[in-house]
């Protein structure tokens, strides 16, 4: 019979490594969109800009009253 506790640490590990391999992927995502950064017609700056544009609209929707 295993003891609860070692069953516990290995879902925390696992857990653990699943987050390293999402940070991985979010980095090498940033870089590859990054490499271009140079003018403002890059994949990064406009979804940047996008991401702004629609948090405005989603603000300005939510401010309305109902």
């Amino acid at each position: 019979m295993k003891c609860p506790m070692e069953c516990h640490c290995a879902e925390s590990r696992q857990s653990g490594q699943a987050m390293i391999e999402y940070v991985v992927v979010c980095a090498a995502l940033a870089l590859a969109l990054g490499v271009g950064m140079t003018d403002d017609d890059s994949a990064l700056w406009q979804m940047i800009q996008n991401f702004r544009l629609g948090y405005e609209r989603f603000s300005f929707a939510l401010s309305l009253p109902t």
